[in-house]
């Protein structure tokens, strides 16, 4: 599948796994399913997607410049910002609570790669040992269910402080 693009509206009837319950890190993830449209449909969001929770650019840079930055996106008008990964979501919650993002940066799983390969960002891995189902590194700015901006590829292109120039 060709990977999605500005006006590309948001796959619908995909499933996210989320976490409903609070930062606590001595708590265990509670798993909630989500429809995509439902997480995704409506306001301004930015989705960014990384390969994997605690590897080195996604733990180092990706996420912690979201984290850094969430009041500046909510100050541009963005109602949620959400990561997503191939991890499942126990990985994610605990990536999450690791990273201090309560709050500012929620984490919606796609442990089968369902939305990234409808969007074209699934991932082959499996030549390094990663596994075959993955997405590739990116961010979307979605309003009201529509693309606006796509930003694939390393940090410089999809990292917080890129996606804010964007806005």
């Amino acid at each position: 599948m060709a990977p999605i693009k500005v006006g590309d509206k948001i796959p619908a009837g995909l499933t996210f796994v989320a976490t409903t319950n609070s930062g606590d890190v001595n708590a265990c993830a509670i798993p909630k399913q989500l429809k995509s449209e439902d997480v995704l449909g409506s306001g301004k969001i930015v989705l960014f997607a990384v390969p994997g929770a605690f590897t080195p650019t996604c733990h180092l840079q990706h996420l912690p410049g979201y984290v850094k930055h969430a009041d500046a996106f909510k100050a541009k008008g963005v109602s949620n910002i959400y990561v997503t990964s191939t991890n499942d979501i126990f990985v994610l919650d605990a990536w999450a609570k690791h990273e201090k993002a309560d709050g500012k940066v929620s984490v919606l799983a796609d442990g089968n790669g369902e939305f990234a390969k409808a969007v074209g960002m699934h991932l082959d891995l499996s030549g390094n040992k990663m596994g075959a189902d993955r997405t590739k590194r990116y961010a979307l700015i979605i309003e009201n269910g529509v693309v606006t901006y796509v930003g694939e590829g390393d940090v410089d292109v999809s990292g917080a402080e890129a996606v804010l120039t964007k806005l």
